[in-house]
Order: structure tokens, then C-alpha cells, then sequence
């Protein structure tokens, strides 16, 4: 869970630069990567980066349900989660997919940068991807909380299927009665609420977390 309200100002700059790190060839020569983690955090994330190279290799050239499955899938068995505070020691931190590998632990915004940048790698169009800040309405009752989901679009305006650390199964939204939309982004803009046009193509935000996520997840080997 996000322990902050967000507002729909969004990432402008950084959208761009995001777009051009996760362009066509997005992660480095596999024992590069595998290399990186062992220097930095050990052999134990070392293996965990493998079995995640592993799961993106077997999921490869699959229909998009089944990677959108299997990814989802991957990381909430692979990462338990705990907010920020708990692993890293701030209020708010984005974690690589390596760094959380590191930890073997996630919050919400990491299992969906994480899922995000994996099915990107997998070929899936950026424009069928938002992250997305919802209202989740807790399971046994009290006022909704912050959280973070990635959602993705077969066609514009369509009812997205939604991917949650706190769900087992990739749902549409429209059985996700317990969410309510906030925003979501891509490289392409940003969305209000559940609108099928944007709100923005050119939306600007302070920038801060996601150039410095971005500058780690390219010194690790994401291009």
C-alpha cells in the first residue's frame, strides 16, 4: 500500500526518458545482468535474477493472457510484500526489479514497476499498459487506501485486465468492484480516472523518483 495521496500531475520528462530505456533491446547480455547482481547483492539475487530471465524466456512468443498470468504470477510468489519503511527504511522508495530481488520484498509500486518493465521486454505494446493509482477498498471493511495496480488495455477504451500483488488472478477491472481509478501512465501520457482519451500527451510532475529509478535500472543493465 501507498501511504501518501497522489495527485494526477503526472511524468513528463521522464516518460520520454523512459520510453527510449525501455525501447527495443532492453535488457543487457543475460550474463551481464546475472553479473551485476552478483557483484552487488549476491548470489542469492543473482539466482533470483536468473529465475526471472528464466520465467520472461519460457513466457516468450505465448498469447498475451499467458503473460500477463505468468508475470503476475512470477513476482507475487518471488516477492513478499512490505512497505518502504520495513525494507528500506523511507516512506517512499521505487525499487528496481533487481534491488527488490535483493530484498526478496516489495510494496505495490514495485510489483508494478517490476511487471511493467517485464512485459514491455515480452513485446507488449507501451500504449496497452498504465500504471495505475487506485483507491482500494479494504476486504473487511474502513475507508479505501492508496495502491498501486498495472492494468492493461487489449484496444483503447476496453475494460483492462487488472495485475495486483494483492490478487492471486489477473481480473478485469470490472470484477475489481473493490478499485477505484485515480490515474494511470505510460510513456504516452496520462489517464483520469477510467477515461478512454488521455488528459495529457505532455504531462509534467516532479520527476525526482522515477529519473533516479530509471538512472539505477540502466546502470544494472536495463537499457
Amino acid at each position: 500500500m501507498i501511504r501518501r495521496s497522489w495527485s494526477g500531475r503526472g511524468v513528463a520528462a521522464l516518460l520520454l526518458l523512459l520510453a527510449a530505456l525501455l525501447a527495443e533491446s532492453r535488457f543487457a547480455n543475460r550474463e551481464q545482468l546475472l553479473a551485476t547482481a552478483r557483484e552487488r547483492y549476491g548470489s542469492d539475487t543473482a539466482a533470483r535474477v536468473a529465475q526471472w530471465q528464466d520465467a520472461l524466456e519460457a513466457l516468450a512468443g505465448k498469447p498475451v493472457a499467458d503473460q500477463l498470468d505468468g508475470v503476475n504470477r512470477f513476482f507475487n510468489v518471488q516477492l513478499t510484500w512490505r512497505d518502504d519503511q520495513t525494507i528500506w527504511g523511507q516512506e517512499d522508495y521505487w525499487a528496481t526489479p533487481m534491488e527488490a530481488f535483493s530484498r526478496g520484498a516489495a510494496d505495490c509500486e514495485d510489483f508494478s514497476i517490476a511487471k511493467y518493465v517485464s512485459l514491455l521486454e515480452l513485446g507488449v505494446p507501451v500504449e496497452a499498459l498504465r500504471i495505475t493509482y487506485v483507491r482500494a477498498r479494504p476486504v473487511g471493511g474502513g475507508s479505501p487506501q492508496a495502491h498501486m495496480v498495472l492494468a492493461y488495455y487489449p484496444r483503447p477504451g476496453a475494460d483492462p485486465l487488472i495485475l495486483d500483488n494483492l490478487a492471486a488472478y489477473v481480473l478485469p477491472a470490472s470484477r475489481r468492484t473493490d478499485l477505484t481509478p485515480v490515474f494511470g501512465f505510460n510513456t504516452a501520457g496520462i489517464w483520469v480516472g477510467d477515461k478512454a482519451a488521455p488528459a495529457s500527451r505532455n504531462p509534467t510532475a516532479r520527476l525526482s523518483r522515477w529519473r533516479d529509478l530509471l538512472r539505477r535500472m540502466q546502470e544494472e543493465g536495463l537499457h
